[in-house]
C-alpha cells in the first residue's frame, strides 16, 4: 500500500527576483518521518484554484507557520504596519482549504500561522505584537541564536483535561517552543482552547465539531518531531487519522477499478 498524501500551502517567496512557491523543510521532513505521510506542496495563487480538485486527490492537510501574517482584512479589522509582512495568496490558498477540509472530514494540522488561519477560516480574530499588552509574555523568538537554539523547547503550556490533545499528549503542564508576536485573540465559535500559556495566551485549539482530527497549535512540533515526544506523539496522531481517511477512499477507488 502507497503511503497517502497531505496537502501543504505554500509561501510566496522571491530570491534572486524571481518567485518561488515554498513551504520550510522542516514541515515535509516532520511529514515523513514522523507521521509516515507523503507531502504535496499547494501553490499559492490569489484566484483560479478549484480546492475540491486538491482535496479529492489527498488524504490530508497541513498547514504550516510563515513569516508573514493573515491580512487582518480578513478577519475584518483595518491593517497596521505592525501587522505585517502579508501574503496575499498564501490567504487565498490556505483559508478556503483549511474551511473545505473540516467540511469534508479530511485530518487537518494547523501550526504556528497555521492556527491563526484556521481561527480567521472559522471567524475568529487575531492580536498584533501581543507583548506589548499587560500581562502578556514575550513569545517572540530569542536574538542572536541558531537555529536550534531558536527552536529550542523553553516554555510551558497548560493542556486542558478532556480536549482532543490531552488524549495524544496528556493533560497538565508540557514544555513546548512557541515563537510567535501574533496569537488568537477572539477564538472562533467552533474552535475549542486546548492549552494555554501561563499567561494565557492561546497556544492549541480543535475543531468542536470536526468529523476527522482538525487542531491547531500555536508552537512548532515539526522542528523535533523525530526527538521531542509530545511533538512525535502530535505527528504520529495526525499520520494515524491521515491513514484512517486513506482507508476510507480505498473501497471506492477499487470499485472504480472493477468498473
Amino acid at each position: 500500500m502507497t503511503k497517502p498524501i497531505v496537502a501543504v500551502p505554500a509561501d510566496i517567496r522571491s530570491f534572486d527576483g524571481a518567485t518561488w512557491h515554498a513551504v520550510q523543510h522542516q514541515y515535509v521532513r516532520a511529514a515523513l518521518n514522523a507521521s509516515g505521510v507523503m507531502a504535496f506542496i499547494i501553490p499559492a495563487f490569489e484566484e483560479g484554484y478549484d480546492i475540491d480538485a486538491i482535496l479529492d486527490r489527498v488524504d490530508g492537510v497541513l498547514v504550516s507557520g510563515s513569516a508573514s501574517n493573515v491580512h487582518p482584512a480578513r478577519y475584518g479589522k483595518e491593517a497596521t504596519e505592525a501587522d505585517g509582512p502579508f501574503d496575499p495568496a498564501r490567504d487565498a490558498t490556505s483559508l478556503p482549504l483549511i474551511r473545505r477540509a473540516i467540511d469534508r472530514g479530511i485530518p487537518l494540522l494547523a501550526i504556528c500561522r497555521g492556527i491563526q488561519e484556521l481561527n480567521v477560516a472559522l471567524g475568529g480574530t487575531l492580536a498584533s505584537e501581543i507583548q506589548n499588552q499587560p500581562g502578556i509574555w514575550d513569545h517572540r523568538k530569542p536574538d542572536n541564536v541558531d537555529r536550534d537554539g531558536m527552536y529550542a523547547i523553553r516554555q510551558n503550556v497548560h493542556v486542558r483535561e478532556g480536549s482532543c490533545i490531552a488524549g495524544i499528549v496528556g493533560s497538565g503542564e508540557i514544555k513546548v517552543n512557541s515563537l510567535h508576536r501574533q496569537a488568537i485573540a477572539e477564538t472562533a465559535p467552533r474552535l475549542a482552547v486546548e492549552a494555554v500559556a501561563e499567561d494565557g495566551t492561546v497556544e492549541a485549539v480543535s475543531v468542536i465539531d470536526a468529523e476527522a482530527f482538525a487542531v491547531g497549535v500555536q508552537w512548532h512540533p515539526e522542528y523535533w518531531a523525530e526527538t521531542d515526544k509530545p511533538s512525535n506523539q502530535l505527528f504520529t496522531a495526525f499520520g494515524d487519522a491521515v491513514r484512517d481517511y486513506a482507508a476510507t477512499k480505498l473501497p471506492a477507488k477499487a470499485a472504480k477499478v472493477v468498473a
